[in-house]
């Protein structure tokens, strides 16, 4: 406790490292196997599984104790993988199971490892050429297969032999990645899929030439060549995205769907039932489910959603039930439903937000009934349920008759993770470091449409003691930040703890309030979340007249920046200084899937990125406002401040731009993120003149 509260949060990648995560059940319930590292500041991920039976928790396979390479020898395909994912972690990053759960496949450090779950046997390296990403075993765990080198190869473990199934016919082609809006904006990280047989597997190919590239240099090692990067900036080009089924015999058919039409492969399922596929076309207007015949490639509708602004993609959909049931997600009646072959069977109430399993007839799925709060539920024969009663963010597995639940809550620090069989339970051991701090949360419904918000206050706080104000959102889609959990409000008390009544807003087109809310940002991604802040901000100042309103700060990250740079430049009048982090001050610099999906086409709808880009109000800055930008960052590109600030300049605007040589879109090293906070509080107590 020695250590300075931002730098125990940046060793301890947010108070995450030591929690167990990444749970897979095996189909009788009897095994339960996660990543967890093995101390709170331990950043090496290792594989563990939970006996139900003895309830004892073993180590699989640790990667300080393999033969592995360094994780900078990670090929480039692979460290982008997990620079998207916002994975910090290294060791064990991610693992996949044969259907019976008796074994596992990972990468460590660009090479392939094999585990099996039988007691005191030790991962085998499976030598195989040029760096391994995403290993898979087929469902009975006689082969595994990899992407290496952009191509899609099998090993057959029994005999040891590899073959390669999918090869690059050309220079900008991979076969079995995921492209990149897919992996940035889809969730959909992987690019191949088995049969349920384990004789094919559904391949994606991806051929980037049409997209543009972008280079992103070094500025502090001007000897080092930039990187070239294939982003697909809104109004450019995407990849193009199509699929085949490889068989292991050599056969190879094409998937054949309207492409020209749905041009987004959002997602694949290949069970029992059915090969589906889930495309969508460049508007996002629609999302249709097709099944796909393995022997013609031919594919057939089987479900279709339309709205007139987005269709959204909601995570575990489409599955199938044990009786082969199609499970999907719609938006009616105001919220966003479970919906079971054609019939929604959840409420408008309740607000879904992913399927996380489908065990035998029972659907296993998280929703909210306040967006503060994420329960479990299911669905099934005996009809709905509500898993959690208590407040909190859970997220969970069932498989078996075997429930997982993981929760965070405003009672405790990070998550505690029970597993439930049987009438007994068994609680996963965190290793995670306490923060040492504890919140002082206050959630409240702000303004005439009840906004969620958290205030929180310094400790020992004494009424009557007037307060500078923090305004601290992301406010933009997918991110809440007015959540019942600790664990989102410690970096806001810790800025609170230094003198400031922090406000925490979570306006319109933040999710879990209902379609409507979240797509009241069409067409505009800057008045209405700005408009709520403010509403926001003057509906608690009027409750706890400690708040000073003639001193108000603002700060925030990536869309936060965004809000933050937005909040000084249109409203100097309730805003007084401004802290940006890596915003996105233009949107035609930002990608194609998210950037369309709330502002449309650039060449059909310019209008809709006049009124969202920063670049125009330059000339109205009159506030202290800091920019903050990794150079590396290839998610939000470093362009977006250095325009801005050219802009700024251009109008004769004073401002403050601190850039941060080698970091990307967020930054994983203790000194940086330690004196990013700490400039951050010197800046904003000098300019809202804070003692």
């Amino acid at each position: 406790m020695t250590d300075s509260f931002p730098r125990r949060q940046a060793r301890t990648r947010r108070f995450t490292l030591g929690a167990p995560r990444g749970f897979t059940v095996s189909p009788d319930g009897e095994r339960v196997v996660f990543l967890r590292s093995r101390g709170g500041t331990d950043p090496v991920t290792c594989l563990w599984t939970l006996d139900l039976a003895t309830g004892e928790e073993r180590l699989v396979a640790d990667p300080h104790e393999l033969d592995s390479r360094p994780e900078e020898d990670l090929p480039p395909e692979e460290r982008a993988r997990r620079e998207r994912s916002r994975e910090q972690a290294g060791g064990v990053v991610g693992y996949a199971t044969d259907r019976p759960v008796t074994m596992a496949a990972f990468a460590l450090s660009g090479q392939l490892y094999v585990a099996d779950f039988a007691a005191g046997l030790t991962p085998r390296l499976v030598e195989t050429p040029g760096g391994v990403i995403d290993p898979r075993p087929d469902p009975h765990g006689r082969h595994v297969a990899y992407v290496s080198g952009g191509a899609l190869h099998v090993h057959d473990l029994t005999a040891r032999t590899t073959t390669t199934v999918a090869e690059p016919d050309g220079e900008h082609i991979t076969f079995g990645l995921a492209d990149f809006v897919a992996a940035e904006e889809m969730g959909r990280m992987r690019g191949y899929w088995w049969s349920p047989d384990g004789d094919a597997l559904l391949v994606a190919r991806v051929d980037d030439g049409p997209v543009r590239r972008w280079h992103i240099a070094d500025p502090a090692n001007p000897d080092r060549t930039p990187t070239v990067v294939a982003y697909p900036a809104a109004g450019t080009p995407n990849a193009r995205v199509s699929l085949q089924i490889r068989r292991l015999d050599g056969g190879s058919t094409e998937v054949t769907w309207d492409a020209d039409r749905d041009e987004y492969l959002v997602h694949a399922v290949w069970d029992a039932h059915d090969l589906l596929i889930v495309v969508q076309p460049r508007d996002q207007r629609a999302l249709r489910v097709l099944r796909v015949d393995p022997d013609t490639g031919v594919t057939s509708p089987v479900h279709e959603q339309t709205d007139p602004a987005w269709v959204e993609i909601v995570p575990g959909v489409p599955a199938h039930t044990a009786s082969g049931a199609l499970v999907t997600v719609a938006d009616g009646d105001g919220a966003r439903r479970l919906v079971v072959d054609g019939e929604a069977v959840t409420p408008p109430s309740l607000q879904v937000r992913d399927v996380a399993d489908v065990d035998d007839d029972v659907v296993l799925f998280r929703a909210s009934e306040d967006p503060t709060s994420v329960g479990l539920w299911t669905w099934g024969p005996d009809g709905l349920a509500a898993l959690t009663p208590d407040p909190g963010v859970h997220s969970g597995r069932l498989v078996g008759g075997t429930l997982v639940v993981a929760r965070q809550g405003l009672d405790a620090d990070g998550a505690t993770t029970v597993v439930h069989r049987g009438g007994s339970d068994a609680t996963i051991t965190s290793f995670a470091e306490p923060p040492g701090l504890q919140p002082q949360i206050t959630l409240l419904r702000a303004g005439r449409r009840e906004l969620r918000t958290a205030l929180l206050l310094p400790s020992g706080h004494e009424p009557g003691t007037r307060l500078p104000v923090l305004m601290d959102p992301y406010g933009g889609p997918h991110a809440q930040r007015v959540l019942a959990a600790r664990g989102a409000h410690l970096t806001s008390q810790w800025f609170a703890d230094h003198g400031f009544a922090v406000v925490v807003v979570d306006g319109r087109g933040t999710p879990g309030r209902g379609p409507e809310f979240e797509r009241a940002v069409r067409g505009d991604l800057a008045s209405p979340v700005l408009d709520d802040q403010v509403d926001a901000l003057h509906a608690v100042a009027e409750k706890y007249p400690d708040l000073d309103l003639t001193r108000v700060g603002i700060r925030g990250w990536s869309f936060g920046g965004y809000l933050a740079a937005l909040a000084v430049l249109r409203r100097p009048d309730v805003f007084h200084a401004a802290v940006a982090g890596a915003p996105v001050t233009e949107w035609a610099l930002y990608d194609t899937h998210y950037t369309e999906r709330y502002l449309g086409h650039p060449e059909q709808e310019p209008d809709a990125y006049t009124r969202s880009s920063l670049i125009e109000d330059a000339a109205r800055l009159t506030r202290p406002l800091l920019l903050v930008h990794g150079l590396a960052d290839d998610n939000v590109v470093a362009a977006h401040t250095l325009r801005l600030s050219s802009a700024l300049l251009a109008a004769g605007r004073p401002h403050s731009v601190l850039p941060l040589s080698g970091v990307t879109h967020m930054t994983p090293q203790e000194v940086v993120a330690e004196n990013l906070l700490l400039l951050q509080v010197r800046f904003l107590k000098d300019a809202l003149a804070v003692a």
